[in-house]
């Protein structure tokens, strides 16, 4: 049947208003200020990367986006935060590697990191470095492993806490390697890296922004990179795996957005955040902290979230550490 001119007109008219409010909620997002949940307190790491990518968003959108630290419970109480806001792209995460390893390490959750944030865009990855006290008359990789199973338990291995970086980075290592080594939680990285640098322990795993200044004047001992290449800042420095094949480790950090934020947003902010890591002045300041930029897909990210999910389980449950 054919409908009458004014009658068809009428039903467009109604098809394409249904169809404007998607579209133009889009087109305007950013409307107003957007903000980025830390799980970590000011002035670290994770923080200092939300920061950059906050200040680049807001130049390149015209929308102030606020960094918002939630620190407490190993980053769960900034992940619940944005699990529970609205899926409008005005609340985001910084997302970054113990989400993976809390979902093994925390045993009552409120949440399902992978089903629950949506994947927007990976941000940095970064290196660490196996450091001791130059005091300690250990100076390869090989040495540490002999030194370690000559003396079980003789060796402290200092951390930023249960769970951080630095503690699973050496599980992974005492996992690869059947050392013993003596794990000695603190408050925080810098606490630890404190008592690495007065000799109250031997060694840390430790980040490169947090350490190499230490490294370069000789205040602390580097024997190896936790990346499989070695790095440019320090060649003469071997890698892990160089000594323990197959062992890699790095930190990594990314925006993540509650499940079901529209797909035109995450599209929009993806390609906004990988046009800011490739602008000269961000790659600068990111080599500068020692960091590698990691563009790519939602999809990329997501699926560096499920191999970091799965493969940091494997060492969780080696470690039988636990949440406390």
């Amino acid at each position: 049947m054919e409908l009458p001119r004014r009658e068809f007109l009428r039903l467009g008219a109604c098809t394409a208003a249904l169809g404007a409010p998607r579209v133009a909620s889009a087109q305007a997002y950013p409307s107003r200020p957007v903000r980025i949940m830390v799980g970590f307190a000011p002035a670290g790491g994770t923080d200092i990367m939300a920061r950059l990518v906050g200040q680049s968003l807001s130049e390149r959108l015209g929308q102030q986006f606020v960094i918002e630290n939630r620190p407490g419970a190993g980053t769960n109480i900034a992940t619940e935060a944005v699990v529970n806001a609205p899926a409008d792209g005005y609340t985001l995460l910084l997302a970054c590697l113990p989400n993976a390893s809390n979902a093994t390490l925390y045993e009552n959750l409120r949440f399902n990191f992978v089903r629950d944030i949506t994947p927007v865009a990976g941000v940095t990855r970064e290196p660490f470095l196996i450091e001791v006290n130059p005091s300690v008359p250990i100076k390869t990789v090989s040495e540490l492993i002999t030194q370690a199973k000559t003396n079980p338990g003789k060796i402290s291995m200092a951390s930023g806490g249960i769970g951080a970086g630095n503690h699973i980075a050496g599980e992974l290592f005492k996992m690869m390697t059947g050392v013993t080594l003596v794990h000695v939680p603190y408050r925080g990285a810098g606490p630890a890296l404190v008592d690495l640098l007065a000799g109250q322990v031997q060694v840390m795993f430790a980040s490169m922004s947090s350490s190499i200044a230490y490294v370069r004047t000789g205040k602390l001992r580097a024997l190896a990179v936790t990346t499989t290449t070695r790095l440019p800042e320090l060649p003469d420095i071997p890698t892990v795996a160089e000594f323990v094949p197959g062992y890699e480790f790095s930190f990594w950090t990314g925006i993540g957005a509650p499940k079901s934020t529209p797909a035109e947003i995450v599209d929009k902010l993806n390609k906004e955040i990988n046009a800011a890591l490739a602008d000269p002045k961000m790659k600068a300041r990111f080599a500068e902290l020692g960091v590698a930029t990691i563009p790519g897909s939602p999809a990329d990210f997501g699926k560096l979230i499920a191999d970091e999910t799965e493969k940091w389980s494997k060492v969780i449950k080696f470690s039988g550490a636990k949440a406390q």
